[in-house]
């Protein structure tokens, strides 16, 4: 699997944006995931790896809390597999401990799912489902 992207949560998504645009990043797109509580902005610099950039929706969304707990900064590590339920199942097996035992519905029409930071030595993994990866 590839980096995919690396999710980053901001509690000011124009904020962040702004900075970002500094190191020469552009946003490629943006949008709301209300299952998950969330704005987001996917950035892409020069590279393959995408950023995004996490600002919650509200106070009591898994981003929220998180931002409540440890604050601004890294969120998660995203991998693209062609193959989504494939991979949960090889994983699973190898021991990880998932968060979604089946994908759900993620930013920009991808198929998701978390595996917990016990198993990402203390960094949340996501799977993000897309053709060819």
């Amino acid at each position: 699997m590839r980096l995919h992207h690396v999710g980053i949560a901001v509690e000011d998504l124009e904020e962040a944006k702004a900075r970002y645009l500094l190191l020469g990043y552009g946003v490629v797109a943006e949008g709301e995931v209300a299952g998950q509580g969330v704005r987001v902005a996917m950035l892409k610099g020069e590279g393959e790896a995408l950023l995004e950039l996490l600002a919650p929706l509200g106070p009591d969304t898994p981003v929220g809390r998180f931002l409540e707990r440890r604050g601004p900064g890294l969120h998660h590590l995203a991998f693209a597999t062609p193959r989504i339920e494939e991979e949960l199942a090889r994983l699973k097996a190898e021991g990880a401990r998932l968060v979604d035992e089946v994908p759900r519905p993620g930013f920009g029409g991808h198929r998701v799912a978390f595996l917990h930071p016990s198993f990402g030595l203390g960094v949340l993994w996501e799977l993000v489902e897309e053709e060819g990866a």
